[in-house]
């Protein structure tokens, strides 16, 4: 005799429930890289997005003006007026290239403009001004650091990260000088005049006659300084950049860039590997030690898997790869070496 009564359908059983949170796991874990690789690879376009920007406002600034702006300047002429003192880095110059006029308009090149009150009252603090196209997607550094010059105060302000640097040429040859008076141990590295951006430059493109797709102009600088394990080096003033505690608008105070006695901000001259870790933090090294605010030569760095991002002075962006040698990089930092160079494009 048969039941009208329906059958009971049997449960899933423990083994078929872990099989099924198995697949769940392994799918999950075939993702989740796929999902990263898809960021970075956006965050890395973005990046290239925005030292493309950087590229054509510097050659619109050298079209108004016949000549790239400063790597770092005074407030002297041609750069401002008879003002002197820590002035501008060349982030300040093109602000009105890369539809920020209005900032630009506002700010005074009349002594140590690079970090007086008024000028950077609106930059730091509540309400802090983030310029996304001087930051990277993909950075580790963070958004705001301590700025140490609003009124006087040490840290107690904070101001926009940037991530990328001007390159001043490199730190071997003609053009090089040790810059001794820094801060507390007294040195900062070896500055350069004999790349495109540096303290004081006027350079035209005519005069990069290494050529302009063979010379670098801007590049990334958008990680930490690591230590030998590739952990962040912090300093006293925070993260260890060519920015420093002073912000992406410092610039310099001595003209020359091969006879300056002080730091150079916002650029760098090539002596180190690309990503490298493991330099030791000192004067020496021109990196800065733990309590100085800037150094003249750390190294291009990036989170991007393998290398960074460098602006060319024709305004065409490649990667350059850590296996990048050195003196290939030092020759494509240089605007006259008349090197025969290769490189990753």
């Amino acid at each position: 005799m048969f039941s009208l009564l329906p059958r009971k359908r049997p449960a899933f059983t423990l083994i078929e429930l872990l099989v099924v949170i198995a697949i769940i796991a392994i799918l999950i874990a075939l993702l989740v890289p796929a999902v990263q690789k898809v960021r970075e690879a956006a965050a890395r376009t973005q990046c290239i997005n925005n030292l493309k920007q950087i590229g054509l406002a510097l050659h619109s600034f050298h079209d108004a003006n016949k000549r790239l702006p400063p790597g770092a300047a005074t407030d002297s002429p041609p750069f401002g007026v008879s003002g002197g003192g820590w002035g501008s880095s060349w982030k300040v110059y093109i602000l009105p290239y890369l539809d920020q006029n209005a900032l630009y308009t506002m700010w005074q090149f009349n002594g140590s403009s690079g970090y007086n009150n008024a000028n950077n009252y609106p930059l730091v603090g509540s309400g802090t001004l983030t310029l996304a196209v001087y930051r990277c997607p993909s950075s580790a550094l963070p958004a705001y650091g301590p700025y140490n010059n609003v009124s006087g105060a040490n840290g107690a302000n904070t101001e926009m990260m940037g991530c990328y640097v001007g390159i001043m040429g490199s730190a071997v040859g003609t053009g090089t000088v040790t810059v001794s008076a820094c801060c507390d141990t007294g040195g900062s590295g070896i500055s350069s005049s004999n790349g495109a951006l540096f303290c004081g430059s006027t350079v035209t493109l005519v005069e990069i006659t290494d050529g302009t797709s063979n010379t670098w102009l801007v590049g990334e600088q958008s990680d930490h300084t690591r230590d030998v394990n590739g952990n962040p080096i912090l300093g006293a003033y925070g993260p260890l950049t060519s920015q420093g505690p002073h912000g992406w608008t410092m610039g310099c105070s001595s003209m020359n860039g091969s006879t300056q006695t002080e730091r150079v901000f916002n650029c760098t001259a090539v002596r180190y590997q690309i990503n490298q870790i493991g330099i030791v933090t000192n004067a020496t090294t021109g990196t800065a030690g733990v309590n100085q605010n800037t150094g003249a030569n750390f190294p291009l760095n990036s989170k991007h898997p393998g290398g960074v991002n460098v602006c060319f002075a024709d305004a065409t962006v490649h990667f350059q790869t850590n296996a990048t040698p050195l003196t290939t990089m030092q020759a494509l930092s240089t605007i006259a070496g008349n090197e025969t160079v290769t490189f990753d494009q």
